[in-house]
């Protein structure tokens, strides 16, 4: 059950991180405006606080972790948001990531 909230709070994060940066993005270089950017800047507040409900205590460990979940996120968002289309190193780069973020913060551990 862990996991499987740890993993729900990772992608919470990713939605707001990926779209407040993605609002920013759009409210200053496709010249959308200030409301654009404020919910940007709103939607990256929020992220931070997701983080804080993360089960380790450990800000290191989880903001590594949540690394790999931006990336794959990233990728995701410009697929649905933007008809970016990944290659295979894209996609390849993606899974390594998200390989590494399980291993960062699902491994077991002897009280560390």
């Amino acid at each position: 059950m862990l996991i499987a909230r740890s993993a729900a709070l990772f992608v919470v994060a990713a939605l707001f991180e990926i779209g407040g940066a993605w609002l920013v993005w759009q409210g200053v270089r496709e010249h959308r405006g200030w409301l654009w950017i404020t919910g940007g800047i709103l939607a990256l507040g929020a992220y931070g606080f997701v983080a804080t409900f993360q089960p380790d205590a450990h800000f290191g460990r989880i903001l590594a972790a949540y690394g790999g979940i931006f990336v794959a996120g990233s990728i995701l968002w410009g697929m649905a948001a933007d008809g970016y289309r990944p290659d295979r190193y894209d996609v390849t780069g993606a899974v390594v990531c998200l390989a590494g973020m399980a291993v960062i913060m699902w491994a077991p551990r002897n009280g560390g």
